[in-house]
């Protein structure tokens, strides 16, 4: 086992040549895919199939509140029925057990969500509670360092990948199922700050503070730390599965040899069902290496639903929540051995690959071009990769050698200490953040009617976000801040067409 995470540790931390580690290539595919995606020196106009950021797989409908759920236009006709069952299940509401809806037993005990769609309304970006809105879509992650040489030797091989509170479990759940007390409520306070940018333009920052109010089970553990989290936007996520592991590894410099400042690393993940360990790419940390460890996490945390993956009938409830471990649960021997039993994993997972990334607007448009010259010039591709070619391996035709275009290097960045929240997920640090994908991000008002930004919707514009950038990202956050006002307002123009 050693000698595996070892091997793997090695491959991700060597920079290589990318194009001659893709086994799924031919020669001739190698040229093409290295011509194709090399970044463009050409800002005077679109690159060639620039307008599709998802390969054959992007959605041309209408770009209105609906425009991050459809499927990816080259999926079979029999496919589109899985879609279509594994959106239903998506949205399907679960009840506490136990209910005349048999095959809707099992919520909770303690839950943050009765569906997917909870969290991730329209499959877009969730928001932190604002006024009176709900805080469905965002929850605290929680999590404690290991202590003894025991824990840290687990920590180091991944069997975990960090250690719950051992009251209130890996996770805040806000909500419960009738006649069990919640674990709490998030509680965020706000101090404003001022940045004076080129020109004399200021921005007012807000830096948040976390607590918990109204404690059902006693104290917190003095060490766990808390981590907000918004949920992500799904489009794309098969195609992301589809990248050749060799191109993510390629970008990897941990040790910063070519000296740009930017030191990114490949984070690693135990498949939930082999154990292997993989590469990890999905998750603001990149602690998952597929859609379907995703998914079954969510289910299991969120939901506290069970899966074949996570077969945890009382989800997230510890040994200190006694009266949680008594009630009953929602597995239906008839149906099998877990509350969401196959092919109810496998649906939803189906669904969650293939949500379409949009169409680009505005590429021909002059401010966008100028703005994406800018963004390149500034140095955010050093980590916002553009573009790829997926794999010929890929597990659904559909996603097979493609040219995506998600902005994102999927490895893991110390983001400096303004983001950080020190908190050790897997192999990232309580600094470190998956580099996010940018593709949609311009129609996140119109699909989620806001515009909250990073990992704890901190950020309430794209301006802001950039500018709590730190770390290894800080040269990139002061060329922007330096730019002239129509440069800035340029680079944004660009982010919006995405």
């Amino acid at each position: 086992m050693l000698a595996t995470i070892l091997s793997f540790a090695t491959h991700c931390t060597a920079r290589a040549d990318d194009a001659a580690r893709r086994t799924d290539l031919t020669p001739k595919d190698l040229k093409r895919v290295e011509r194709v995606t090399a970044p463009t020196q050409d800002f005077s106009k679109p690159e060639r199939f620039e307008l599709m950021q998802g390969g054959a797989t992007t959605s041309t409908h209408p770009f209105n509140g609906d425009a991050f759920s459809h499927f990816s236009t080259n999926i079979t006709f029999s496919e589109e029925e899985e879609f279509k069952l594994g959106n239903a299940l998506f949205r399907k509401l679960w009840v506490s057990s136990p209910s005349s809806t048999q095959a809707s037993d099992g919520l909770g005990p303690l839950f943050n969500a009765r569906a997917c769609q909870s969290c991730h309304l329209k499959d877009g970006r969730g928001h932190p509670p604002e006024g009176s809105a709900d805080s469905t879509s965002m929850f605290l992650r929680l999590a404690r360092p290991a202590r003894t040489e025991e824990e840290r030797e687990a920590l180091a091989d991944l069997k975990v990948v960090n250690f719950p509170d051992p009251t209130y479990g890996a996770q805040l759940q806000d909500l419960a199922v009738p006649g069990l007390a919640a674990e709490g409520r998030m509680v965020i306070t706000y101090s404003e700050e001022t940045v004076t940018l080129a020109g004399g333009e200021t921005v007012s920052l807000r830096r948040p503070k976390y607590e918990i109010a109204d404690l059902g089970y006693g104290p917190l553990d003095p060490e766990t730390t808390l981590s907000p989290r918004i949920a992500n936007p799904m489009i794309g996520m098969g195609l992301i599965q589809a990248i050749a592991d060799a191109d993510i590894l390629a970008k990897a410099d941990p040790d910063d040899r070519d000296g740009n400042g930017i030191s990114g690393r490949a984070a690693r993940a135990r498949d939930h069902r082999t154990g292997e360990l993989r590469l990890g790419r999905f998750g603001w940390k990149a602690q998952n290496a597929s859609v379907r460890d995703q998914n079954s996490g969510a289910f299991e945390g969120d939901i506290g639903i069970s899966t074949p993956d996570a077969p945890h009938h009382w989800g997230d409830c510890t040994q200190a929540q006694r009266k949680c471990l008594s009630l009953p649960n929602g597995v239906q021997k008839r149906l099998g051995d877990t509350e969401a039993p196959d092919p109810v994993l496998d649906l939803v997972t189906f669904y969650s690959e293939n949500l379409a990334p949009p169409a680009r607007r505005g590429i021909n448009n002059a401010m966008v071009l100028r703005g994406k010259s800018i963004f390149y010039n500034s140095g955010c591709v050093a980590c916002h990769t553009p573009k790829y070619v997926t794999s010929r391996n890929a597990e659904n035709a559909a996603h097979r050698f493609q040219l995506i275009w998600p902005y994102s290097d999927f490895l893991l960045h110390d983001m400096g200490e303004g983001l950080a929240d020190g908190q050790q997920v897997g192999d990232a640090t309580g600094s470190e953040w998956r580099t996010a994908p940018l593709w949609g991000i311009g129609l996140t008002k119109e699909v989620n009617g806001h515009t909250f930004f990073l990992h704890d919707g901190r950020a309430r514009s794209l301006t802001e976000a950039i500018l709590w950038h730190g770390g290894e990202a800080q040269t990139a956050r002061d060329s922007f801040a330096a730019l002239v006002s129509d440069d800035r307002k340029a680079l944004i123009a660009f982010l919006e067409s995405l």
